[in-house]
């Protein structure tokens, strides 16, 4: 993969933004129990955090989107990093629930932007002949992200510092530090060349561009709410499940959450670069198809070391599938509206399986089932439910990409 110099800088500041908006999500997943603890409530209300977050996403996606398709990619997505990292934060002085969920709802917002943004510009800046390695090295920063999010919750949450541990309170006041991000694009990330050479020509709308595309917008959104399952089914509520089902305590927790997303980093990198060779459809569902055999390793075993192994290869799946979104979305968009639709397409899915957080844990404290039931349910289900979709799909593989296309 060649790349200069300006390339690679881009890349690492998409990649960078995804992983910490991904970091400053996931961190809630460590601390559903804590929260509901000190506001005296039970785990599925504080998860509907999980819901207004994801529901609100596309909102970001649009307004963000349309902006930078207006202003260009850069300026819009410092803007982008700035917002969530702020909102993300101020989670830290919530004085009760409802404040809470109000300020996640914002979050997501805020979160909502990036990964259009980032991707149409990383995509937008690279050779075609890259696309897929640099689409799994993007979607890796979600589970990078969240493997960030685990070392912090491990090595930082039962910490004392003047008197006084960290807790939920003092983790939340970690969503600061994306915010630096913004300093290393504004001096070394140029602005996409497509969207440069395009500036002086006429570009039709939004409304336009889905007139005459609907229908590959509309499957998009249903692809993406199976996707958006498969992701938030097999991640959001597993350190809830490791916590209240093993009673493993937060090093444990950690420690195998990690290994999970060691697991979604090489999912994604392997599935991404060959997805260049094979083809997005084919390679979307090799990835699919490992998830179904792992189920019972995955969500029912009993030991520490073999929960690891199942978490390992689950994420193999799911991240691997993840990996050849971002040049798959992008390859699919017309030009004009690359920064606002592929983001909004992602978000819509989002919203769709957004209540999937509560509802996922209602059936799991429902009296007689478990967690492992429906942590497995949602992932079966969903996993075969992708591959099917995924077959209608067009195969855009190395598509031109311009802003006038």
């Amino acid at each position: 993969m060649n790349l200069t110099s300006e390339q690679k800088k881009t890349v690492l500041a998409s990649f960078l933004g995804w992983t910490l908006d991904a970091f400053d999500f996931f961190l809630l997943t460590f601390l559903l129990t804590d929260i509901a603890a000190e506001f005296g409530t039970e785990v599925p209300a504080v998860a509907k955090a999980l819901f207004f977050t994801l529901a609100t996403r596309f909102i970001g996606a649009f307004f963000f989107g349309m902006l930078a398709d207006k202003f260009g990619r850069k300026p819009i997505l410092m803007l982008n990093i700035v917002s969530y990292s702020v909102i993300g934060a101020l989670a830290a002085f919530s004085p009760n629930l409802g404040v809470f969920l109000a300020l996640r709802a914002l979050f997501g917002v805020a979160m909502g932007g990036e990964w259009g943004l980032g991707s149409s510009l990383a995509m937008e800046s690279i050779p075609p002949s890259a696309r897929g390695v640099v689409s799994g090295i993007l979607q890796c920063g979600y589970p990078a992200g969240y493997l960030l999010a685990a070392v912090a919750y491990g090595l930082l949450y039962q910490q004392t510092f003047a008197g006084y541990t960290l807790g939920w309170r003092g983790m939340f006041l970690l969503s600061f530090v994306p915010a630096l991000l913004v300093l290393f694009i504004r001096s070394h990330v140029p602005e996409s060349p497509a969207f440069v050479d395009a500036k002086a020509k006429v570009k039709p709308g939004l409304i336009e561009t889905l007139e005459k595309h609907w229908g590959i917008a509309l499957y998009a959104v249903v692809l993406m709410m199976f996707f958006n399952f498969f992701s938030h089914g097999t991640q959001d509520l597993y350190p809830t499940f490791l916590k209240k089902q093993h009673n493993f305590d937060a090093h444990m927790v950690s420690l195998i959450t990690i290994v999970a997303n060691l697991g979604a980093i090489t999912g994604g990198l392997l599935f991404g670069a060959l997805s260049e060779k094979i083809g997005r459809i084919n390679a979307i569902t090799i990835a699919c198809l490992i998830a179904l055999p792992s189920l019972p390793l995955w969500a029912y075993s009993t030991t520490p070391v073999m929960l690891a192994v199942g978490a390992f290869i689950m994420q193999v799946a799911v991240q691997g599938a993840w990996g050849v979104i971002p040049v798959h979305l992008n390859e699919l968009s017309p030009g004009a509206v690359r920064a606002t639709l592929p983001g909004f397409i992602y978000q819509a899915g989002n919203l769709a399986a957004s209540y999937g957080g509560p509802y996922q844990a209602g059936i799991a404290e429902a009296p007689g089932s478990s967690y492992s039931y429906a942590l497995a349910l949602f992932a079966g289900v969903v996993a075969v439910c992708i591959i099917i979709v995924i077959r209608f799909s067009p195969e855009k593989r190395g598509q031109l990409m311009t802003v006038t296309d």
